[in-house]
């Protein structure tokens, strides 16, 4: 099965190798300070119960197939806006799959007892269903979370809103949701509102659509009209890219999945399938390089071992990463065969043995692998024949040089993201161990790096946590001001621009403050705000940015 649970194994592997790269993204003053005795790390199944969930297609109450597609919006927004509050969503894949195991077709509309039956096979620690219905062109949705391990069913949320703002609706009905699940969560409600507030509705809908269509065809035209429409919206490009692979449109699926950035949260698995498309049109160069990419942030054992086969291609030695997925997962057949496949082309019979005797122990109707077991076997037994065979192993494609590595086609999504959530949770508990104003100033660090990423909700998360540590941050405080200015709520975003200056003058709460005084034309307010932040940092581009901006408003309205 391809749940959550059964990978864990692989979890900690990965978390073992991956333990340095995340403890050295820690600031250096922390290494010269002495740390208090840090508790050792949970297991990863403490780590992850209690947050793993299962969000369901909302019921249709309306009467009107047209708005059966709304259903499907839900489990879209949900996933996306609880991951970012903390939880591990289920993802759609994995939800479907899980469908399909119980005899039940895509779209079922399960009871309560069978949804409590799919949330024990997925381990899910928590359901969210609901319906929805309409008076006029209102929308009126109602969720209800069910507590899986206690069987417990909150109370009804509900919410309102005309149809047109069907986005603001779905993100406020979220926020509720993760308040029920955790009554602590400190982002505000308006963050959630304003998270999709450049996308279009249109676009939306051809993104809902092109996820659940029957057909192929018809699922790429949603989707290419969903990015024509709102064309920085990240997920219908990952969707396509992964419907034009699907239909082995390799080119397109490469030219799709590039336009997600390098820290768009879903690039991993677009570039993983990327690598791939790069892979079957030859370009292994271009697939190395994709693979590479993801096994730097998170040494997944199928990324890691694709890079290998890439590397292979080119007539380098991958033998290196087919040992790192070995160590990752030793009981996937393909990793132990590629091993051998490599050993053999360097000269190391014995070596190469030894991995295929594994692979076949592993999968003993494996004939591929059978085959060479015998041709290596038999290469040992007489030395003078393999000495023929290795020198004419010099590149991956020679003739005579037997069969090649093998390459993954499947990303494990439900592995990397339970690895990655597992890898946050242990960073925390670092953290934890820090002082509080330390903990503060690594906090805002990342809310920093999330806001700059446009992902203003991580953003505040973190922003939040850091003022819990230290209430006297004024860099959080400040942060906290720019998440507001971007959810378009000024006053607060001046209420916390002031409390940040009060602590300490700073450019940032300076250009929030010189920037809505803009927005409301007072003019001279504004170049006061930024006059004053130059006199903390004259280089500074973007105080300079708004000084000119300033100039410019000031020259049309003379």
């Amino acid at each position: 099965m391809r749940f959550l649970i059964p990978f864990r194994p692989i979890v900690c592997s990965l978390l073992l190798a991956a333990s340095q790269f995340v403890f050295a993204q820690q600031p250096a003053t922390t290494a010269s300070r002495p740390q208090p005795e840090t508790p050792p790390p949970p297991s990863t199944q403490s780590l992850a119960h209690g947050r793993l969930l299962l969000v369901l297609p909302f019921e249709n109450h309306t009467g009107q197939a047209s708005l059966d597609w709304i259903g499907q919006a839900f489990p879209e927004i949900f996933n996306r806006r609880l991951a970012s509050a903390g939880f591990l969503p289920i993802s759609r894949a994995d939800r479907l799959y899980a469908l399909d195991h119980l005899g039940l077709p895509q779209h079922f509309q399960p009871s309560r007892a069978s949804a409590i039956r799919l949330a024990q096979t997925l381990d899910a620690d928590y359901v969210v269903f609901g319906f929805y219905t309409t008076t006029g062109t209102t929308l009126n949705p109602t969720a209800q979370v069910l507590d899986v391990t206690g069987l417990k069913l909150g109370a009804p949320l509900t919410n309102q809103a005309d149809l047109t703002h069907l986005l603001e609706t779905l993100n406020s009905l979220a926020w509720q949701v993760t308040r029920q699940l955790d009554p602590a969560y400190a982002v505000a409600e308006q963050t959630f509102i304003a998270a999709d507030s450049d996308l279009r509705l249109d676009a939306f809908e051809n993104y809902v659509r092109g996820l659940s269509e029957g057909s192929i065809d018809e699922r790429v035209r949603h989707l290419r009209e969903a990015v024509r429409l709102s064309p920085r919206f990240n997920p219908a490009w990952l969707a396509l890219g992964k419907a034009y692979f699907a239909n082995q449109n390799f080119e397109q699926a490469a030219a799709a999945l590039g336009h997600l950035s390098k820290d768009d949260p879903n690039a991993l698995e677009a570039d993983f399938y990327r690598g791939l498309s790069f892979f079957y049109t030859g370009k292994y160069l271009e697939a190395e390089d994709a693979f590479a990419f993801d096994t730097t942030r998170l040494p997944l054992p199928e990324v890691v071992n694709n890079q290998g086969v890439a590397a292979a291609r080119r007539g380098k030695d991958g033998a290196p990463l087919f040992v790192q997925a070995i160590t990752a997962d030793p009981n996937d057949v393909d990793y132990h065969f590629n091993l051998a496949v490599a050993l053999r082309r360097r000269g190391d019979i014995a070596g190469a043995v030894r991995e295929i005797d594994r692979a076949v122990k592993l999968r003993p109707q494996d004939s591929e692998a059978a085959s060479l077991a015998a041709m290596l076997h038999k290469e040992q037994q007489d030395p003078t024949a393999a000495t023929k065979v290795n020198a004419s192993l010099t590149t991956p494609n020679s003739s005579g040089s037997g069969p090649l590595e093998r390459i993954k086609r499947t990303y494990n999504e439900a592995s990397f993201r339970q690895a990655a959530f597992e890898m946050e949770q242990v960073q925390t508990m670092r953290l934890s161990a820090l002082p509080p104003a330390e903990r503060a100033a690594t906090l805002t660090q990342e809310g920093s790096q999330f806001f700059n990423r446009g992902l203003i909700l991580e953003a505040e998360r973190e922003f939040q946590a850091a003022l819990a540590a230290d209430p006297s941050s004024s860099a959080a405080h400040a942060g906290l001001a720019q998440v507001r200015e971007r959810s378009s709520d000024p006053d607060a975003a001046r209420q916390e621009a002031l409390k940040s200056l009060q602590l300490t003058q700073n450019v940032t709460a300076h250009l929030v403050l010189a920037r809505i005084d803009l927005q409301a034309n007072q003019l001279g307010a504004a170049a006061g705000e930024v006059s004053q932040a130059l006199q903390i940092e004259p280089t500074n581009a973007n105080a300079h940015g708004m000084k000119q901006a300033l100039e410019q408003r000031g020259q049309q309205v003379r």
